[in-house]
């Protein structure tokens, strides 16, 4: 019997790449990030914890896969 080929799930988290708003200042978060990141120049709020997904403060310029 020929075996059919089973698609690997593509992860729905990503890294991505944030610029800050208060300095723009860019700088790489995890989207699904377990801390509150803060930007490394100016230090503002660009990522909050939640239950799942982080909740991003920053602008978000591209996704890096």
């Amino acid at each position: 019997m020929k075996r059919e080929k089973i698609p690997v799930p593509k992860p729905r988290s990503a890294f991505l790449l944030v610029r800050c708003s208060n300095c723009g200042n860019e700088q790489i978060v995890f989207s699904s990030s377990t801390i509150e990141i803060s930007c490394k120049v100016c230090e503002r709020l660009l990522a909050k914890k939640t239950g799942g997904r982080a909740k991003i403060f920053g602008t978000v310029l591209k996704r890096l896969d």
